[in-house]
């Protein structure tokens, strides 16, 4: 499967995480590519199996949590996902709120059916995540 893991980072978790994503992808035996949203070839994304986007949770420590601006901005620039599978992912400190489903919500939008929604709280994927990419096989 081709794999596309975006993701918008400030202080390097959330990069972080989505290296390890991708390493867990790659070791069940899927072609996975990871980039930024300010690097991301949007062809290359277009063209994924599997589109994975993360962002870090901001907010005002357990009221209006939501995905960055960028991550949202990244999402609208993408075309029709009709028949594409997603999943979301943030990383975050104190709480998630509405985050992943913000993000799932703009993704469905674009027609896209998001598969899996994965909170982390610092830079590695929990059990959930290596199960989820064990199933993809």
């Amino acid at each position: 499967m081709n794999i596309a893991i975006v993701y918008d980072s400030s202080t390097g978790t959330t990069a972080k995480a989505a290296e390890a994503m991708g390493k867990t992808m790659e070791a069940q035996g899927h072609r996975c590519y990871v980039q930024s949203i300010t690097e991301a070839n949007m062809a290359d994304v277009a063209e994924a199996d599997l589109i994975c986007v993360g962002s870090w949770v901001k907010g005002l420590l357990f009221i209006r949590q939501h995905p960055t601006e960028g991550t949202m901005r990244f999402v609208e620039r993408l075309g029709a996902l009709s028949g594409k599978k997603a999943i979301v992912f943030c990383t975050y400190k104190t709480a998630v709120g509405s985050a992943l489903r913000q993000m799932s919500n703009a993704l469905e939008g674009k027609g896209a059916k998001v598969v899996g929604q994965f909170k982390y709280r610092g830079p590695e994927p929990n059990n959930k995540f290596a199960s989820f990419a064990a199933s993809l096989t």
